[in-house]
């Protein structure tokens, strides 16, 4: 897949990303299903960390700085480290869209960029530049899974003690 088209869906994934949290509420941002679970804003931060620190910065060393190894990450650490569910829902969602705008131009800066450079990772598996840029759009859409998951748990909450058993099975 070329990195236009990738570029296009991550572009598209962030207006889908925009689309389910408009509206929502702080309480709604900040609610989890479980303690285990994730929030809305939880979500959003991680996307926002991880567009800044994770797919854009790994492809740019691997393409430009190849021998140099990215620092390390901790994306479920940071949850807690870095408050994100003590964060306020429009600044965060804007600051994840400006960073995707970023990323998107970026891409589509790239002139015929080496994908099959490939990085060792720590944990013994090798993976290219091409590998971080398709799994940039796969992570996307599992949020948006997630997302979508805390709506539908939030809805159910909210309705109780009423079924949802018509609209269908979950």
């Amino acid at each position: 897949m070329h990195h236009v088209a990738i570029a296009r869906q991550l572009a598209h994934n962030a207006q889908s990303i925009r689309a389910l949290l408009l509206g929502v509420t702080e309480d709604q941002a900040r609610w989890k299903p479980s303690a285990d679970d994730w929030s809305m804003l939880e979500v959003i931060n991680h996307l926002y960390d991880e567009e800044r620190e994770d797919f854009r910065q790994r492809i740019e060393y691997l393409l430009f700085r190849p021998g140099e190894v990215p620092a390390p990450i901790d994306p479920t650490g940071w949850v807690t480290e870095r408050g994100y569910n003590q964060r306020d829902l429009a600044r965060s969602l804007q600051q994840f869209l400006a960073e995707r705008a970023h990323s998107v131009a970026w891409l589509h800066g790239l002139n015929e960029p080496a994908w099959d450079t490939t990085y060792n990772h720590p944990s013994g598996f090798s993976v290219t530049a091409r590998d971080f840029l398709v799994n940039w759009a796969a992570h996307d859409l599992l949020h948006l899974r997630q997302l979508v998951e805390l709506h539908y748990h939030w809805h159910q909450q909210q309705v109780a003690p009423l079924s949802l058993a018509y609209a269908g099975d979950w």
